[in-house]
């Protein structure tokens, strides 16, 4: 059996958090609060920028939505026709 990339990853991974474990152990009560305190902040702005950015997707969306079926009624005005007689939607015309 081989060692491949997927084994050294892996052994890597366990060394870093090995070594993070060991320093987190060894700080000071200070330190920890500290340390905690950082991260609960990066979380909080991690928070604010994904629901920033949800909101944002929202309203790209809506807008894409709007503007794409604008433009494909502007360039192909039977567009809105044919969908409805090829799925059967809507009032039929003949």
């Amino acid at each position: 059996m081989g060692v491949d990339a997927k084994h050294i990853a892996t052994f890597l991974l366990g060394a870093a958090a090995g070594l993070a474990a060991h320093k987190y152990a060894t700080m000071t009560p200070e330190e920890k609060e500290k340390l905690m305190a950082g991260l609960k902040d990066k979380a909080h702005q991690f928070k604010d920028e994904a629901e920033k950015a949800t909101g944002k997707a929202k309203d790209y969306f809506s807008e894409l939505k709007t503007k794409g079926g604008d433009a494909l009624k502007a360039h192909f005005p039977e567009a809105e026709k044919m969908m409805e007689n090829l799925f059967g939607k809507g009032a039929k015309t003949s």
